[in-house]
């Protein structure tokens, strides 16, 4: 396959040993911890969706619609976010939309009806996203000033916090109510950014190194043109094919196997715990594989293993068959998210990556509420069937971008 797709991962930092300054190793420490903060508190809501599902009496398709208050907060706030980190700092943002999450989750498993589920969960979704768009311009930034591909190694962070927001969900699942769980996560949330916050807003927003002066090319692009919109667009939607994936299994893995699989609350609860696990692993020995195998390998067969291992997650009788599924369908998308957004700053810097995360992240939150829709019109695993659809467009698309670092 072309070669676009060294990453210009060196980006002239080699796989070699972090040399880093402190100031850089520090502000990396802060981000990761943010990154998986993030990650612990929206599996920690996601796992007891279920339950709240019952104490609100809600329907597939009223879930839904209450899922879409998640959905909508976060593309609101994500569109904003991106003018607030330009006005205050990305880390000033980050922390502010720490405590904000840290708040909101707790506010759910007060609530009665679907209609109100859905009101706080504008709350909710409103701190994710934009917690989301400044941790990833700060990571974003801190990148280039570091020199090397670390990107993955924060979505790894993101997906370790999820992986243990799960696991700890599914232990108390059948001894805490959502009410006290919530509550406590809170509590959690909200010393975890009191003892990280100061740190990171002490830390100066990594500068991008100057320019080097390159013989005959001048690859600074900050202005996009109608070609570079177009492709900056392709991987927002190559980030929103797998995003919807993800979000998918956040809100209803869980769910369908309690529903459909009869497994236990804590296995239930598992099944995500497990998928972010693996995509954990995939994450952090994404700078390694990308270095490797490039770009485009890295999207097209993350793509078809996401597919094959959804369409056994999805479809598979026995509870056991369905969390391999999700298993490998954890390290197929590992990576192509990170990839997408990171190809899409090469192009167009700060405002391709802000283009294609939004776009990703939409995916993200958008897919849960279709795919309650879909559940209600036809049952849940044939509509958990569209992550196996989108992810293996991820795959075309990916194939179909290989030449785009030619523009």
């Amino acid at each position: 396959m072309p070669q676009v797709n060294k990453l210009r991962t060196a980006l002239s930092g080699g796989p070699g040993g972090d040399t880093a300054p402190p100031s850089l190793v520090r502000l990396r420490i802060a981000l990761t911890l943010f990154f998986a903060l993030d990650g612990f508190l929206f599996a920690g809501w996601v796992v007891r969706i279920p339950a709240i599902k019952h104490q609100t009496g809600a329907t597939a398709s009223t879930l839904g619609l209450a899922l879409l208050g998640v959905s909508a907060g976060a593309v609101i706030t994500m569109m904003l976010t991106g003018r607030l980190c330009r006005r205050y700092g990305s880390h000033a943002v980050t922390v502010v939309c720490g405590v904000l999450l840290s708040l909101s989750i707790a506010l759910p498993a007060q609530t009665g009806s679907a209609l109100t589920l859905g009101l706080v969960l504008l709350l909710f979704g409103a701190a994710y996203g934009g917690m989301n768009v400044a941790m990833n311009s700060a990571a974003v930034d801190l990148v280039t000033a570091m020199r090397r591909p670390v990107m993955p190694s924060f979505h790894a962070a993101f997906s370790l916090g999820g992986m243990a927001g799960a696991g700890l969900g599914g232990l108390v699942a059948g001894s805490l109510s959502p009410a006290t769980h919530l509550l406590a996560l809170t509590g959690i949330g909200l010393l975890v950014t009191a003892a990280t916050g100061p740190l990171l807003m002490s830390s100066r927003a990594a500068a991008p190194p100057p320019p080097e002066p390159a013989a005959g090319t001048a690859e600074q692009p900050r202005k996009m043109g109608t070609r570079a919109r177009r492709i900056v667009v392709l991987f927002g939607v190559i980030a929103l094919c797998t995003a919807y994936g993800e979000g998918a299994l956040a809100e209803w893995g869980a769910l369908h196997l309690s529903q459909d699989l009869d497994a236990a609350p804590g296995l239930a609860a598992a099944g995500y715990s497990l998928f972010a696990l693996t995509m954990a692993i995939g994450r952090l020995s994404g700078t390694a594989l990308l270095e490797r195998f490039g770009q485009t390998r890295t999207l097209v067969t993350g793509g078809v293993t996401a597919a094959a291992g959804m369409l056994l997650g999805a479809l598979a009788p026995p509870v056991w068959l369905a969390l391999l599924g999700f298993a490998v369908a954890g390290l197929g998308l590992a990576n192509i998210f990170p990839v997408a957004v990171g190809r899409a700053g090469a192009l167009a810097g700060p405002s391709g990556v802000a283009a294609a995360s939004t776009l990703g992240y939409g995916g993200m939150l958008l897919g849960p509420p279709v795919i309650g829709f879909l559940a209600d019109w036809f049952s849940l695993p044939v509509a958990l069937t569209t992550v196996t659809l989108l992810a293996a467009t991820a795959a075309v698309l990916g194939y179909a971008a290989r030449n785009a670092g030619n523009t």
